[in-house]
């Protein structure tokens, strides 16, 4: 055997190990995920004989309201989605214009996604909820969304009970504790958006009139649309022995077709000669 073909061979059965390396320590290199916020419990448990804790996160209960078409919503109808949710109210004559509009423009970035081929945007649930129900009507909100031109398919302005609104914000979201302002409970009045995963846990909290908060926003959203959902294995999950074996086979099918095409120009140099 010549030193070409020793050559093919080696480069043949390297390049796929290679790659088989490459592959297993990015599928093992830890994504920095958006951290869960207010654990619920920890449970602890026994797991190989070694003790291993697993936090229970507070999910958001669920509602009952109503938005901009007069339809009735609940939270179930977002099921398998990441929320971005935020409060306000269409007599605001401070924050909550900017607030509106910064969140279409959010809604925007992520419809203009699916034109280049990324279907993230039905993955994701924009909700504003009124603080100020009993004035925000149906019809009051409509005039908002017309204004504002909110897209009714991705993203629902609610009204409907106070309480169950103001629970929500405070008991749920736990708007007062990040605000850190002594929140006004009879009337919340917030810049934040929360972030909340497809299994209802907060993933995070920003300014909504901030651009380097928004920008985390944005990432923190891509990251999320990108996480492994609870039970569901990832598409190497389990295969990456299998895909080695693949590569090596591949590799010795490749030194043998090297070993057979320098045999057959070996051949014809010889008959060429005679």
């Amino acid at each position: 055997m010549n030193k070409t073909a020793i050559y093919g061979i080696l480069l043949a059965i390297i390049l796929p190990v290679a790659c088989y390396f490459i592959v297993d320590h990015y599928s093992k290199t830890a994504v920095i995920l958006p951290p869960r916020f207010f654990p619920d419990s920890i449970n602890s448990r026994l797991k190989d004989g070694k003790k291993v804790s697993d936090t229970i996160w507070h999910q958001l209960s669920n509602f009952k309201l109503t938005n901009q078409m007069g339809d009735t919503v609940t939270l179930d109808k977002y099921r398998g989605k990441t929320i971005i949710a935020d409060f306000f109210f269409t007599h605001c004559p401070t924050i909550c214009p900017r607030l509106t509009m910064n969140m279409r423009r959010l809604q925007q970035s992520v419809t203009n996604l699916q034109r280049v081929g990324d279907r993230m945007n039905k993955d994701v649930q924009f909700l504003s909820f009124s603080i100020d129900p009993e004035r925000d009507s149906v019809p009051q909100l409509k005039a908002w969304a017309d204004r504002f031109q909110v897209d009714p398919d991705q993203w629902d302005l609610l009204t409907g009970d106070k309480k169950t609104i103001y629970d929500l914000a405070l008991n749920d979201m736990k708007i007062g504790l990040v605000d850190g302002k002594g929140i006004d409970t009879s009337f919340i009045h917030t810049d934040h958006f929360v972030l909340i995963d497809s299994s209802r846990v907060i993933r995070g909290f920003y300014h909504g009139l901030d651009s380097a908060s928004l920008a985390k926003l944005s990432q923190d959203l891509i990251l999320l649309t990108l996480e492994k959902k609870p039970n569901e294995k990832g598409p190497l999950s389990g295969q990456m022995n299998f895909l080695a074996a693949v590569f090596l086979f591949a590799a010795l099918l490749i030194g043998l077709f090297l070993i057979v095409f320098k045999k057959k120009q070996n051949v014809n140099s010889v008959l060429d000669q005679e």
